[in-house]
């Protein structure tokens, strides 16, 4: 049986109509120095946002709450070392953040899945980490979909220059692979959900309460995962159905509607790879982010691309200079303002911000 939890299209459900209503934070050390100090004070306004999620008649299952950090490089060097995996140097190698299918033939099958995707595009399979959990403090509810969680650290190819290209490798393989697994017909594909795929970023997350992720995650309280930035997300589901993995009818469709006429150089033959870009069903931040992905690896900065999607209320406004007015005017043209999140916070692992949707 399968342990996907959210219902499909039925009668007059459907998911396209979910929403979500969360809160979001960050912290950063301007002059980028990581320290462990960091990560705790990411941990702390997870847990002062507490008001911003949601429980349901079981106490201690919550919609989800996550962290996202700069890759610990420290940390996770001398773990794969006593795994008898060698690292090369940062940003030489980026890590995979994986929820994976309890079914163990269906987990294997993942796995040989995402290891073939990244040897076929010219990447090098490292080795594997189980993530340290405890569920011990979690719901009954929430242990009965709880994912296998590991993680996949991936090594740069001949074919990827510098960090940057490999970014975009990377974001090219997870697509291939959430493609290649939500079509498999295996029986437990639902459960298979990639948090991140980044050689600068990792994120933890899950069906967890804003007090339990580090709880659940013991990786958070060791003092070598260090960071200079740490961005936290607790979500709280209005009318959907909160899942592990967990929209924007109009905005999916225009960017399906423009796939034929998109180019990159920097993306070249790979940008037909990222098809089906956004997934049926996901949250609207997660469409959203998808969105935002493929226009930061096209190319724009985080800025520039948050700029686009969430334009400042620009048609008539006499305070806004007439330069500022020109751009949001010019991108009105490429990319129509995107509905949905009322705030985002965002990073690449290099720069961090946040903005809020226009008001009209």
């Amino acid at each position: 049986m399968s342990r996907q939890t959210r219902p499909s299209k039925q009668g007059l459900y459907d998911p396209a109509y979910e929403h979500d209503a969360c809160g979001v934070g960050f912290v950063a050390n301007i002059k980028g120095i990581k320290s462990h100090a960091i990560v705790r004070q990411g941990l702390t306004i997870l847990e002062n946002l507490e008001h911003r999620g949601a429980v349901g008649a079981d106490p201690l299952a919550g919609d989800g709450a996550g962290l996202l950090l700069q890759i610990p490089d420290q940390f996770f060097r001398e773990e794969c070392a006593a795994n008898g995996v060698a690292l090369p140097a940062e940003g030489a190698y980026g890590v995979g953040m994986l929820f994976l299918p309890q079914n163990r033939a269906d987990r294997q099958a993942c796995e040989l899945l995402i290891e073939s995707t990244i040897e076929d595009e010219g990447q090098a399979v490292l080795g594997w980490r189980d993530v340290p959990t405890d569920n011990s403090g979690l719901g009954e509810s929430v242990k009965a979909v709880e994912p296998v969680v590991r993680q996949i650290f991936i090594g740069r190819g001949d074919n990827c220059a510098d960090t940057d290209v490999f970014e975009r490798k990377l974001f090219v393989i997870r697509k291939l692979a959430e493609n290649a697994i939500a079509t498999s017909g295996m029986e437990e594909s639902g459960q298979f959900y990639v948090p991140s795929f980044s050689a600068r970023t990792i994120n933890y997350k899950g069906m967890l309460l804003s007090n339990q992720v580090d709880a659940y995650f013991s990786d958070l309280n060791d003092k070598r995962v260090a960071s200079a930035l740490a961005l936290v997300h607790q979500r709280f589901s209005t009318n959907t159905f909160p899942s592990w993995d967990h929209t924007v009818r109009g905005n999916i469709n225009w960017m399906a509607a423009r796939r034929h006429a998109m180019s990159s150089n920097l993306l070249g033959d790979d940008l037909e790879k990222l098809w089906p870009l956004i997934a049926e069903g996901q949250s609207d931040s997660a469409c959203f982010d998808n969105a935002l992905e493929l226009l930061v690896a096209g190319g724009y900065s985080m800025a520039h691309a948050m700029m686009m999607l969430i334009p400042e209320a620009w048609s008539g406004n006499p305070l806004m200079d007439e330069k500022r007015r020109a751009f949001y005017e010019y991108h009105a043209a490429l990319m129509e303002p995107w509905d949905g999140p009322a705030a985002v916070a965002f990073t690449d692992g290099k720069q961090i911000g946040a903005c809020a949707r226009r008001v009209m």
